[in-house]
Formats: structure tokens, C-alpha cells, sequence
């Protein structure tokens, strides 16, 4: 993706302190987690950016097992239990391509800290990138979907469970109401250019 980084709006954060050990010159490629609720836009984005950083990307969505995608199509919200499994499937492939050290950029929720740190693991190269935006939109994009097993009836348990991404947190934020393209090409200048991470004030 060429062009000069695009200017940090009110949508999107701005480079603080202690990058993930990755995105130095000549380090190992990042891996990305694209985190937010249902229908925030994690699997356009994360399909984009993964082409533009030349990843494999992973929709997390693909590996729940048959027995939560029958709960939520019922509206019935997971519980951590639920989760578990899931998580550790995605944090495995995590593991092997930190292990690998291959880049990666996966789509998952992500909703709590200890979600987070569970994918996270002992690997240093993972940054979060969190779309974030109004429960009434994330809403109406909900209802407007009609090829997943995510019903609108699950909206507020998604924001019940959400843990905005603390200080320590090395994450990248954006507003959803940005264009997808401009997400991308923002968080492609960031994870390649050097930057440091972490969420917005």
C-alpha cells in the first residue's frame, strides 16, 4: 500500500509508547488481531489489511464449534465457558506463527482483557486493532446483515461483555464510521512504518 500515512482524526489513535517488539526495523511481521463487537466491520477490515500486508488472514467466526453458532443463532449470548475452547483454538494459531515467525491477522472479538491476554500468550508481536462506534449503529449494520449467525438480539450482550482496551494494551482504535479503506491504510502505515501502540484517551 504506497502514499504517505494519513493524519490521525478524532477516529483514529495516535502513536504512544512501547511498541510490540515486531514492528522494528527488520524484525519479525506483526500479528494483528482485528478486535470489536458484532458487525463493527472486523472481517472486511481484516481481509484488507492482510492482503495489504501480505498476511494470512483467519476469521475466527469460522472455528466456533457447531454447538455456539446453534446457541447464538438462537439469540442465546456465550458465556466465558462457551468462549474457551474458541479462544484456544485462535490464540494456537497464534503460537504457531509467532513460533513460525510468519505475520498473521485474525478476526475475533476479542471482547474481555483476559480474552486478549489468552490469544495474546507469551508472544510479543501481537498488536490489537479495535473498531469501536455507537451501539444504534453497530445495530443497524446488524440488521442489514443477512449471511450470519449473529442475530441483532445479541447487540447487547456484545457491549455488556466489551472491556475497552487499557493503557498497557498495545492496540490500535478506530472509530467504524471511517471508511474501511482509510482504516487500512492508516493502521498498514503504522504496523509497517515503526510506530508505537497503544488506545485512545
Amino acid at each position: 500500500m504506497n502514499g504517505p500515512p494519513i493524519a490521525p482524526s478524532s477516529g483514529m489513535t495516535a502513536p504512544l509508547t512501547e511498541p510490540p517488539s515486531g514492528n522494528a526495523a527488520g524484525a519479525e511481521p506483526l500479528i494483528i488481531v482485528v478486535m470489536g463487537v458484532a458487525g463493527c466491520g472486523k472481517s472486511s477490515v481484516g481481509q484488507t489489511l492482510a492482503l495489504a500486508l501480505g498476511h494470512e488472514f483467519i476469521e475466527g467466526d469460522a472455528h466456533h464449534p457447531p454447538a455456539n453458532i446453534e446457541k447464538m443463532s438462537a439469540g442465546i449470548p456465550l458465556t466465558d465457558a462457551d468462549r474457551d475452547g474458541w479462544l484456544g483454538t485462535l490464540a494456537g494459531f497464534i503460537a504457531d506463527a509467532d513460533r513460525e515467525g510468519r505475520g498473521l491477522v485474525v478476526a475475533c472479538s476479542a471482547l474481555k482483557r483476559r480474552y486478549r491476554d489468552r490469544l495474546r500468550g507469551d508472544c510479543k508481536r501481537v498488536v490489537f486493532l479495535h473498531l469501536h462506534g455507537d451501539k444504534a449503529l453497530i445495530a443497524s449494520r446488524m440488521g442489514a446483515r443477512t449471511a450470519h449467525f449473529m442475530p441483532m438480539a445479541l447487540v447487547d450482550s456484545q457491549f455488556a461483555d466489551l472491556e475497552m482496551p487499557a493503557a498497557d494494551e498495545p492496540v490500535l482504535s478506530y472509530e467504524v464510521t471511517l471508511p474501511a479503506e482509510a482504516i487500512v491504510a492508516d493502521a498498514h502505515a503504522r504496523l509497517t512504518g515503526g510506530a508505537s501502540f497503544g488506545r485512545n484517551a
